[in-house]
C-alpha cells in the first residue's frame, strides 16, 4: 500500500483504541524502549503526542530518559516561519502554545542543530520491514532528519507491528534506527 492509503487505514485503526488500549500499549513500549543501551544518549527530540491523533505518550520515554541520564538535553519540536522545523531546548519553566497545526511546541527557547542531537522520537502511523515510515505527509520530519548527525538514533513508537513494505517511498524518506511496538523491537 502506498503512504495515504497506510495514513488513513491506520488513523482508522487508532480511532478503534480505547484509552485502556492506549495505557497499555504505551506501558509495553515503555517496556521495550527500557531494553535499549543509552550509554551514548546525552540529547533527545521529542515531541507533544497529539491526543487527538490518539499518539503513544512520548512523555513516559522523555521522563524515563530524564531520570536514567543526568544533564540530558531535551528538545521538542517548532515549526519557524519557512514552514520548517527547528529543534527546541526545553527546562522546567518553558512555556508551550498550540501553533496553527494543532501541535504544542515550546513558545521560545535556545536552537539546537539538528547535527548535535543523539535521539530523536519520529511521530509516525506505521512503519515497515524496512524501517520507513507513515508519517503526516507534510515531509516536515524528513527535512528536519536529513540534517542529523550520521549517527543519530531515530526511533518510531507505533501500536501496531510493521508492514511489508510502504510502496511509494522516495530517495527523501528517511528510515528509522529503531521500530519499537508494544511487542518487539526492529533495528533497521
Amino acid at each position: 500500500m502506498n503512504k495515504e492509503q497506510l495514513r488513513s487505514q491506520f488513523k482508522e485503526k487508532r480511532k478503534l483504541l480505547s484509552s485502556k488500549d492506549c495505557l497499555r500499549y504505551d506501558d509495553l513500549l515503555l517496556i521495550q524502549f527500557q531494553q535499549i543501551v543509552f550509554s551514548a544518549i546525552q540529547s533527545l527530540m521529542t515531541y507533544w503526542p497529539l491526543s487527538k491523533q490518539i499518539e503513544p505518550n512520548t512523555h513516559l520515554f522523555s521522563g524515563y530518559l530524564r531520570h536514567l541520564i543526568p544533564g540530558l538535553k531535551i528538545c521538542y519540536p517548532k515549526m519557524n516561519s519557512n514552514n520548517q522545523i527547528e529543534a527546541i531546548l526545553i527546562d522546567e519553566n518553558t512555556k508551550y502554545v498550540t501553533n496553527e497545526l494543532g501541535i504544542t511546541e515550546p513558545k521560545e527557547g535556545l536552537l539546537i542543530e539538528p547535527s548535535s542531537i543523539d535521539m530523536v522520537l519520529v511521530p509516525l502511523f506505521i512503519f515497515d520491514q524496512n524501517g520507513y515510515r507513515v508519517g503526516y505527509g507534510k515531509g516536515h520530519y524528513d527535512r528536519f532528519l536529513a540534517n542529523s548527525k550520521e549517527d543519530a538514533i531515530l526511533v518510531g513508537l507505533s501500536y501496531f507491528e510493521p508492514i511489508q513494505m510502504i510502496t511509494d517511498t522516495n530517495e527523501f524518506d528517511i528510515p528509522l534506527t529503531l521500530g519499537i511496538t508494544p511487542t518487539h523491537i526492529y533495528e533497521f
